[in-house]
């Protein structure tokens, strides 16, 4: 079982809600994603923090239901 776009999506807005989250299914596999989010809790803070942040949304999906996942984020 793989995690679908939108449930990531919800996973991010769940923990950042003012997130603007665009996701690309890099490989069509329902399994490798490029997630870009935007968001004013970022500002200030290191990309390492700005990652961790959305990683601890995705919690234990990460290496189970979801493969992979690339980061692109930022405050603006």
């Amino acid at each position: 079982m793989t995690l679908s776009a939108e449930e990531i999506t919800k996973l991010i807005k769940k923990k950042i809600p003012d997130a603007k989250v665009s996701i690309e299914d890099i490989r069509g596999d329902n399994n490798h994603y490029h997630a870009k989010i935007i968001s004013s809790e970022f500002k200030g803070i290191s990309k390492l923090k700005q990652h961790k942040m959305v990683y601890d949304a995705i919690g234990h999906h990460m290496g189970t239901t979801l493969h992979a996942l690339m980061l692109t984020t930022s405050d603006t």
